[in-house]
């Protein structure tokens, strides 16, 4: 047989499909599991990675607060700043000590989950995981919009186009992270070192300045397009006045989100996990607090008023003031915007970590769908990481890019997943009382409280603001995840009764049927039939429901001039319901309660988008329905045209080329021969060339070419009586079968007159034995069945695996 170029004869080798070519290209290199170690984060870059969300957040939480204190108090605004953020840093400094403890107890990525579900249960801690994955979508969309906002006020230009520049960021961040950890480390880490570089750079000018006295303020009266300024301070402890600085409190607890962050990914810091994180917790709330303090200063002595559009931002109006408007001053100012964008922009980045971890972690506990476990191509949760995408992406949609629109949805979550961490923390510490667990115990109560009095504000303050949208999520979500489980642990439970009773003994049946189901005569059918066989059943029947005379009857002359050996039955099926019909038949023929069934299915398969389009899925519905009858299973036989039409078309061109008197190029076409009449030549071809090699019941037949019995051999066939013999043959199958307590190695051996099983007991393995080799087996040979059986032969392995 010449060799050929095509799918099936390359070495057995499985072609890449055009996905994974796609995604190759994009990402890179697969990462195997051995390399998931090496995928773990230093302290440095721990810190710019799982950072950038807390630390950006300094950037637009103090023109939050102004932006709920303006409207009201007017310049008392620049005032009342101070004292606010004082508190904002107190909670801040009690939510920092406690996560401390966290991440040094649970070193295990989920964070303030795992507190929770430790110390509350699962079911409780649903309540967390919620909060959670509510705040890591919306942590994108509030990251990227402001970041948008930096952008536009170094060039206004840009503004109008913010919806689609924050799209594009989502996007972009997706595939730096869907191309692994470190990939995305690399890229991330160095804003937060430059934001905070150049903003503790404009603080500490902007106090030297103050100090000189050559920092002057900004007048709002005459700034247009900024918040409308209040009537003063007048009503200053009125029921309005405190609505209005619990609003702005609230505001401005979007400064404190991403702490969180590093305790959901304890796990991808290098060991010792937990005191690595902690050293990173606390660095990082050093930073936020230095910034917030010192952004927060600035603007009670610039007066830097908020834009209702969103640009130019506080921030970015204190920098101007600050750094002037020489060159220098400029390039600075200029340096604080790029600064600000790519930290905000890359903010979002700290989500990509943590959901992944948290979602994994929820769906180990069976609490979310498990193809949230699966890492993908470069050793990531793929599949989390494309769901944060898609709603972060549809968030930013509903709500036009814009901050203080998606502020409401977004400190409930934060500060609920706080008030769990530091409540379970104090349970932990009072159920174990360790050393010194009175002072923590004290800290982890306190951040819980407090976290808790911040939570129920912001649901109060900011309810008509869209703070009851996540509300409503938290009294849809919860009881959904409560019910996952449910349905989890009830498939576990079935599963586990099963396995762990005693097994009831195989049935056993008197008599065993085999249906193929007959739609044409093809190849598909044929290997279909050769299965069937194999199965060695008391009758096999072939079955053709009649929908169309015509092709029945052409069906009935293809099958009868083949002589496959086994009878072909057509039913009629007049109102053309195939499921019913061979449900039907099945279930008549078990109406013996000794009969057991197999319907056996040749599905021809296809390539998916195409073949989803061209052919339906009947062999699919057939097996559901059948499947569902006792004493009856369906087995589908596939059969792949499309790598086969490239093999004959492969051989094709090689015989073309033979013909013509050169080699044949390995891409060469066959189309000049008739294109498909051709290659329906040749599939009937190989059908002969399959019928020949079948071995119909009663009548052993020899390929043209087949190598016979060598010199010295007995012929299978003529072992009909039990004696001593010397047989030669090819391995048809290899079965591992139990006895007792112990295992045979079953081979079945063929040659052109027959069948013989050598079993070999004690063994599960010979090397070398393999279905295609061919071996030569000496002595005693009985008959059981039917057929010659020998026991323990000794064998000689003649020749590896044979061409057809």
């Amino acid at each position: 047989m010449p060799k050929s170029t095509g799918l099936l004869e390359r070495g057995g080798s499985q072609p890449e499909g055009l996905w994974y070519t796609a995604k190759r290209r994009l990402l890179g290199p697969p990462l195997v599991n051995e390399q998931l170690g090496e995928q773990r984060l230093s302290k440095p870059l721990a810190l710019g990675v799982l950072s950038p969300d807390g630390i950006s957040s300094s950037a637009y939480g103090t023109e939050e607060i102004l932006i709920a204190l303006v409207p009201m108090v007017g310049l008392a605004a620049f005032t009342l700043i101070l004292p606010l953020t004082l508190v904002i840093l107190f909670v801040m400094t009690l939510v920092v000590l406690s996560y401390r403890e966290v991440v040094m107890v649970y070193i295990r990525p989920g964070g303030s989950y795992v507190v929770a579900r430790e110390n509350f249960g699962p079911r409780i801690a649903q309540v967390c995981a919620v909060a959670l994955l509510i705040d890591y979508v919306v942590t994108v969309a509030v990251q990227i919009a402001a970041g948008t906002a930096a952008v536009a006020s170094a060039f206004p230009a840009v503004g109008p186009y913010k919806l689609e520049i924050c799209v594009g960021v989502v996007l972009l961040m997706c595939y730096g992270n869907l191309r692994g950890l470190k990939e995305a480390g690399r890229s991330f880490a160095i804003p937060t070192y430059l934001f905070a570089g150049s903003v503790i750079l404009m603080i500490v000018v902007g106090l030297i300045r103050e100090a000189l006295g050559q920092l002057h303020p900004y007048d709002p009266a005459t700034m247009h397009g900024t918040y409308m300024l209040g009537s003063s301070t007048s009503g200053i402890i009125s029921v309005v006045m405190i609505f209005t600085l619990l609003r702005a409190f609230a505001n401005g607890g979007a400064s404190l989100t991403g702490i969180e962050a590093v305790s959901d990914a304890v796990g991808a810091f290098r060991p010792p996990e937990g005191i690595n994180a902690r050293r990173v917790l606390v660095a990082e709330g050093i930073i936020l607090g230095t910034l917030v303090a010192g952004i927060g200063w600035l603007a009670h002595i610039t007066h830097a008023t908020p834009y209702t559009a969103g640009y130019p931002t506080v921030l970015a109006q204190e920098a101007q003031k600050v750094f002037g408007s020489a060159f220098i001053g400029q390039s600075l100012f200029y340096l604080v915007q790029v600064a600000t964008m790519l930290i905000l922009y890359t903010g979002g980045n700290t989500s990509f970590n943590g959901f992944p971890f948290l979602t994994s972690y929820v769906a180990g506990d069976s609490f979310l769908p498990r193809w949230l476990l699966k890492r993908g191509h470069r050793l990531v949760f793929s599949n989390a990481i494309i769901l944060l995408t898609i709603t972060s992406v549809a968030l930013l949609i509903i709500k036009d890019a814009d901050v203080n629109n998606l502020v409401p949805l977004y400190a409930i979550g934060v500060f609920t997943a706080f008030t769990m961490a530091g409540f379970g923390m104090a349970k932990y510490h009072h159920t174990r009382r360790e050393q010194g667990w009175r002072y923590k115990f004290a800290i982890n109560f306190s951040a819980g409280a407090l976290s808790l009095v911040v939570v129920l504000i912001f649901a109060v303050v900011k309810f008509t603001e869209g703070a009851w949208v996540v509300l409503v999520l938290f009294a849809i979500l919860v009881p959904a995840l409560i019910r996952l489980n449910t349905e989890y642990r009830a498939e576990a439970e079935v599963l586990e009764t099963v396995t762990g009773e005693q097994p009831p003994p195989p049935p056993h049946y008197s008599r065993r049927v085999v249906f193929v189901f007959v739609d044409s005569f093809d190849l598909a059918t044929l290997a279909a039939l050769r299965y069937a066989r194999s199965l060695r059943p008391t009758s096999i029947r072939a079955v053709h429901f009649v929908i169309d005379g015509l092709r029945a009857e052409r069906l009935r002359e293809k099958w009868t001039r083949a002589d496959r050996g086994v009878a072909l039955d057509f039913i009629d099926c007049p109102d053309r319901r195939l499921i019913k019909a061979a449900s039907d038949l099945v279930e008549r023929e078990i109406q013996d309660p000794g009969t057991h069934v197999t319907v056996i299915l040749p599905r021809r398969s296809y390539s998916p988008l195409l073949g989803r389009l061209l052919h339906d899925r009947t062999a699919d519905k057939i097996a559901a329905v059948v499947s569902r009858i006792p004493r009856s299973a369906a087995t589908i036989v596939p059969y792949d045209v499309p790598s086969r039409v490239e093999v004959l078309q492969s051989r094709q061109a090689a015989v073309k080329a033979a013909k013509a008197g050169k080699a044949p190029r390995p891409a060469e076409s066959v189309k000049s021969l008739d294109g498909q009449a051709a290659i329906a030549a040749e599939l009937a071809r190989q059908a002969d060339v399959v019928s020949q090699h079948a071995l119909p019941d009663g009548k052993p037949r020899r390929q043209q070419g087949q190598r016979g019995p060598s010199k010295g051999t007995t012929p299978i066939g003529s072992v009909t009586t039990p004696r001593k013999v010397t047989v030669e043959g090819k391995v048809r199958v290899i079965e591992i079968r139990p006895v007792e307590h112990n295992s045979v190695l079953a081979v079945e051996i063929h040659d052109p007159t027959g069948n013989l099983t050598a079993m070999f007991y004690g063994r599960s393995n010979i090397p070398g034995l393999i279905c295609g080799s061919r071996v030569r087996l000496q002595g005693s040979a009985g008959i059981r069945d039917g057929q010659p059986v020998m026991i323990n032969p000794a064998y000689e392995l003649v020749s590896a695996v044979e061409e057809e």
